[in-house]
Formats: C-alpha cells, structure tokens, sequence
C-alpha cells in the first residue's frame, strides 16, 4: 500500500474517501483531527484528549489541545522510517475524542530533499560531548538567530501571498524570512503570547510617565499590565475577557479562558519558518505576566495547563521550547515558581515527546537561574550584556554533565541611551547601523562564541525585538534589519566551520591569549578570547577593538602553525605572520601585528614540528 499523507491517513483510519495518496516523511508534522460528541464548558481547563503512538523505537502517549469548538487536535512525528499506529484517548472518554485508531507508513526523505531543508533531517539534539548541536544524522547545526518575540503578532504582517515585498512598511512575515534566510540564519526566537500587552496609551512600564509613579509602579509589578503595542493578531488576543483582577479587568484576561483562534494564526508562520529552515525558539510567555498570574490565578495549575497548551501544539515542528522568557528576575516570579509549573507539567503529560530541547531566555543564565540538576537541556546566557558577562558560557561548559549553550539575548545593534524605554539609561551602545556598533555586536558574538557558545549565537536589534512600527519610535523595526551587523551575523558560521565539526571539540581558555584584559569590566573592547582542541592542533581566537598585540600559548612545543587572520567584518581570511607561525619550545606563539586597526580573528592550525629547536624562551 502506498504511503499516505497526514490528512489521508487519518480519513483512512475514520472510514472516509482519500482522494491522493502522497508521502509520509518522517520528521514531518502530522495531525489527527478529533471532534467532541459531548458538552464541555471550558474545554481548554476541562479536556484532556491524547493517543499512544508506536513506532521504530517509539512508543509514547501524545497529549493534544483543543481548538476551538467541538475540535480537538494531536499533533505527531515519525522519528524512524517504518509503520506507525495509534489509538486516541480522553480523560472524560467522549465517544468522539476516545478509541479512534490508525496507522500510517512512514518514508526517509532523500539526501537531496535534506539539502533543500536541513531540518529534514530531525530535531536539533547535543553532540555526543554535550556542548554544540547537532541533527540525529550527525550533522552540525550552528544556531545563527535573531529576535523576533512578536512574530506571532500582527506586527508581522501575514501575506497569503509569495509575493516579494520591499523591507520597509510594506514588508510581512515572509519578507523577513526570506531576508534573513538570504544572511545565512536559521534560528527565530517567539515569545508565543504577551497577554497584558494592548493599546493603551502608555508606555510598556506604566510609571516611567504617570504622576501617580508609586500607585502605578505598584499596579505594574503586581498586575503585569500595561504597555504601549498591541500584540494581537488576526485571531485576537491569547486569551479572553474579562479576568479576575479586581480593578483591571478590562486589562489581564482570564487566564484559564484561551482563546484558540489567536494560536491558529501562529501555527502558519511556525510551519512556514520550519519550511525554510529556521528552529523557532518558542517561550510560552514574558516574565512580566508572571506575578499577576500568580496571585489571581491557581498556580502552579494554571500556568503549567498553559505551558502545556503552548508545547502541544507544536511539539511535532522542529524547534525549542521553553516555559518563559527571563529576562529580568526581580520582576516576576521566582525561577522555582516556574519551575513548579513545569515540573506539574511533566507530572500530569510527560515532557515534550519527539525530543524537543529544553531552553530559556535567562539574567544572567538558565544556569545561574535554574542550577546544574534543572529540566534545561540547552542552556542560555542573556540580559547582562557587557563583555564581562560571556564567562558564564564557560561556566555552563565547565559542567561535570555538559549541556551545549548559547547566547540568546546578548548586546542589541542600537542601544543607547538616547533610545529611550528600556535602554534610556545605557551609556555603553552606539547608534544603529554605524561601524562602532557593529564592533560591539561582534564582541558579544565572537566572544560568546569562543567562551563556550558553541550552540551558536542569538542577534539583537532595537527596533526588532519590540517591533517597533509606532511612528513616535526612534528606530522601526525595518530600518533596524537593514543595519549591517545583522548581516554579519552569517559570518559567524564561516569562522567555525572553517575547521568542520571541529569546532565542536573545542575548549573555551581566554587566558591561552596574554594579555587577555583589561581593567575595563563594563565594555567591549580590549579584551581577547581563545579556545583550543585538546589535542592543541587547532586554536580560535578573537581580539576586540583595543587589544595590544600578544602572544598565545599552550601550544605543541617547537611546531610549526598555519595562521591565519579572520576580517570579522566581511569574513574572509589572509595569511599572519607570512602565513606560519611557530610556537618556542615551551609552546609560546608570539602573534604579529593586526593587519589593521579593529578587531580580529585569528585561526592556528598545527602542521607539524618546527625544524630546529627555536632559542627563544
């Protein structure tokens, strides 16, 4: 019998005509379609509905969600080629929800069709060694990302349409991937739903204008409201109205009322960024919802039937999930709360099925937030922006169990403090788009990198992350991906794979480099970065703007090194030092002068003993 598709398979299972039969691929979102016989008043709270899949290696009950009306849905992988069965299930066993059965065969896609996506090849999971990624075949994925949290939103416009638009205020959804794609990213981080973000005049921390600044600032840290963007989108709001918080109504909505139409309008956009390759990172809310829901709603009960919802619907696409964005610590929540309604959630469904990795959006890091023993299977760094800052990925490389790690919110293209709102007091950025915040953007990324980073790198822009579009913003969003630092982001990949998988044995020693600071903790420049594979053959490095010309150590004694400078601003190689360099006999390398003022990469690779033993120290 010849394979068939999602759609057929399950009009087979049901007794019903299939029109086409065409492949199912393993590593392809399928979905089972079930419709409720009985009454339910609040199904979101009240249903839960699931089936038992079984496959090549697999068996796992699958939770599903509803969606809207009598509709209910389970969304599911083949993660081996082969025949796959389930039979579904509900907690109150309604006649339409519970006892459908069916199978399908499940096909590999081709080399060719890999190439075409590469997320074809399965969901992303650590390297043997714990600390970079890579796909179940054994290729390397090296997250290159940005920071869409309003993708989800009308603030990426929507076109049914392929057609290509101008980045500009004409641009959508598709427009930005297609740029992005074009830079060589791969990676988007979402913030799935912003609740108590709506038009209200104000701006997003309710007392920065208000005469009543303590009864406001009060409000926003208990309530979590206000803000000055709507983050609707077609479907509405995530939640409906009105809620339960004495007061504001009108503002927090019911939490245990969700509203399904608003996820339909984010599922598109997730398949259509699984279609060209991007891993959306997908957080089900912002930290800053997080104290209201705690007070006026059944926590963790509320929240973890949340996070659930969210994970639900999109644990069969290939991404990353996460129960919140942390991005500041002291306005929410504590990390345990969070992890309390995690923790329920994994009590009550079991963990992502399809071996979804598990992340956050941290201050200063998942590691420091959550701890070494925590339910985070991709750490993060993110929040404390400085160079100083990157030694926490060599923290979590440093891990007795290695987990990879990457910097997911590190320093934004265009913050200053003349850009008000959240950077209104930051003195240490540039102005958007110009060669000095390029610099800084390149520090947070090489420096990240070479500190243990080797999950890959998160980019940030004003104007993007909040996707500014109000005409009073002093940066909009299309302007803000056009600035050059965006595009140099793809460089990054070229620096690292130069060595192939190699980089994923690499060993983050800033003080392989001398001198490797200094005293300048909050900045950007003059500082320097290494790592090493241990059996020092190859060494990466990275020189910030401002660093003295130095020497690097640790090498293989009296050998020969081919070396190489990296143009971080352009990524492309020439030769240092003539092109060999050779370490002394206690394994020093003096390094030759930069090729020109800015900072640099360097790339030594061993290519065997030095001849004569050299007289130097």
């Amino acid at each position: 019998m010849k394979p068939l598709s999602g759609a057929a398979f399950l009009l087979l299972a049901l007794g019903l005509p299939v029109s086409r039969a065409a492949p199912i691929h393993v590593w392809e979102k399928q979905e089972v379609t079930l419709t409720a016989e009985g009454s339910h008043p609040n199904p979101y709270t009240d249903v839960v509905v699931w089936l038992d899949l079984s496959g090549p290696g697999f068996s796992r009950r699958v939770y599903g969600f509803w969606d809207g009306g009598s509709t209910y849905r389970i969304r599911v992988l083949a993660t081996q080629p082969g025949t796959w069965s389930w039979k579904t299930g509900s907690n109150g066993n309604d006649p339409g929800l519970s006892g459908k059965t069916g199978s399908f065969e499940a096909v590999a896609w081709t080399e060719a069709e890999k190439d075409l996506n590469p997320l074809r090849r399965g969901m992303i999971r650590p390297t043997p060694n714990g600390h970079a990624l890579e796909f179940p075949d054994g290729t390397p994925y090296l997250a290159i990302g940005d920071t869409w949290y309003s993708a989800g939103t009308n603030r990426f416009p929507w076109f049914d349409d392929d057609r290509e638009r101008p980045i500009g205020p004409a641009a959508g959804f598709k427009d930005y991937v297609r740029l992005r794609r074009a830079q060589g990213y791969n990676w988007v981080n979402v913030i799935a739903a912003f609740p108590n973000w709506h038009t209200d005049g104000r701006p997003w921390h309710l007392m920065m204008d208000d005469p009543e600044r303590t009864t406001v600032r009060s409000a926003w840290l208990e309530f979590g409201t206000g803000s000055a963007k709507n983050m609707d989108n077609e479907g509405g709001k995530p939640f409906l109205f009105p809620g339960r918080v004495p007061g504001f109504e009108g503002v927090f909505p019911d939490m245990d009322r969700i509203n399904p139409e608003y996820f339909r309008y984010i599922d598109r956009k997730i398949d259509y960024l699984n279609a060209n390759g991007f891993v959306p990172f997908i957080e089900a809310s912002r930290r800053d919802s997080g104290l209201c829901w705690h007070k006026y709603y059944r926590w963790p009960d509320s929240y973890s039937r949340y996070v659930q919802y969210v994970w639900s619907r999109y644990q069969a696409n290939i991404t990353v999930l996460s129960p919140v964005h942390l991005d500041i610590i002291d306005e929410t929540v504590s990390p345990a709360d969070y992890t309390a309604a995690l923790r329920q959630v994994e009590r009550q469904y079991g963990l992502p099925p399809f071996g979804t990795l598990l992340s956050a959006n941290a201050n200063p890091s998942t590691l420091e937030n959550w701890g070494e023993d925590s339910w985070v299977t991709l750490h993060q760094t993110g929040n404390m922006r400085e160079h100083n800052n990157y030694w926490y990925l060599t923290e979590i490389y440093n891990l007795k169990r290695p987990v990879p790690g990457l910097n997911g919110e590190p320093y934004y293209a265009g913050y200053k403090d003349n850009r008000g709102n959240g950077a209104a007091n930051y003195k240490l950025g540039a102005e958007g788009g110009t060669p000095r915040d390029g610099e800084l953007v390149r520090s947070s990324m090489y420096g990240s990198f070479l500190s243990g980073g080797f999950a890959g790198h998160v980019y940030g822009a004003e104007g993007i992350w909040g996707a500014d579009i109000e005409p009073s913003a002093p940066t909009k969003m299309w302007d803000a991906f056009l600035w050059k630092s965006g595009d140099g982001m793809r460089h990054l990949r070229t620096f690292a794979l130069s060595i192939g998988k190699r980089y994923q044995e690499l060993v983050p020693l800033a003080d392989l480099v001398s001198p490797n600071k200094s005293h300048t903790v909050l900045g950007y420049d003059g500082w320097a970065y290494c790592a090493r594979t241990e059996d020092k053959e190859v060494f990466l490095a990275y020189f910030e703007t401002g660093c003295p010309r130095g020497e690097i150590r640790g090498a293989r004694l009296n050998s020969a090194y081919r070396a190489q400078w990296f143009n971080p601003r352009e990524g492309t190689w020439s030769d240092a030092g003539g092109g060999s360099l050779r370490a002394s006999k206690i394994g020093v390398i003096a390094l030759p002068d930069f090729p020109s003022a800015g900072d640099w990469g360097l790339k030594l690779s061993y290519t065997g003993p030095a001849g004569p033993a050299d007289p130097r120290p």
